[in-house]
């Protein structure tokens, strides 16, 4: 649609990505090589297995 050439849609596609990669690499710098994410935990109930005939 907007008439680039597909030549470019790669270094598009990255100088988009640019500030994701770099908050990636200055997080594993500044955390001595370890990638910290967020832990989570399960708040929905338990519920009985269903076979799938049934569901």
């Amino acid at each position: 649609m907007l008439g680039l050439p597909t030549e470019l849609f790669t270094p598009i596609f990255a100088i988009a990505r640019i500030a994701g990669w770099s908050a990636h690499r200055i997080e594993e710098l500044l955390s001595a090589g370890k990638i910290i994410r967020p832990s989570y935990k399960y708040v929905g109930g338990d519920s009985e297995y269903k076979p799938i005939s049934a569901r």
